[in-house]
């Protein structure tokens, strides 16, 4: 008895010891926005901006400034490659796409979908 306890207290252990704590983690995909959607810059990429980034990048906290009527020529081309989101260094440090933050705060999967599809159709200011 005896030694099946030590064999199962063993056993526990080397499972909790080379276990990963990022296994039980769940990150969502990201999804492709589809082909024929276009991604408007004022419509859909602003108000997220507006939503969610603005209370620290403005004119007087944190670079990029994403107010209105700034945020665009703010990102676009220092931040943006137009066409190409997964080398655009807006998109790999956007919160909540594997880039941590010191907030804690993170972008929905959605809007980084969106913002990931305006990016790859052109960055356009439309």
């Amino acid at each position: 008895m005896k030694k099946l306890f030590r064999l199962v207290l063993v056993s526990s252990l080397s499972l909790m010891c080379f276990s990963c704590y990022y296994d039980e983690l769940y990150i969502e995909e990201i999804p492709e926005i589809p082909e024929d959607q276009v991604v408007s810059f004022q419509n859909d990429i602003q108000p997220i901006f507006n939503e969610s980034c603005i209370a620290c990048h403005n004119a007087s906290v944190a670079n990029p400034d994403l107010r209105e009527g700034n945020s665009y020529s703010a990102i676009v081309p220092e931040y943006v490659i137009a066409g190409d989101a997964e080398n655009s260094e807006f998109y790999q440090k956007l919160p909540g796409n594997d880039h941590p933050i010191e907030t804690g705060f993170t972008l929905s999967v959605n809007d980084i979908a969106l913002i990931k599809g305006w990016i790859d159709q052109g960055a356009e200011n439309n």
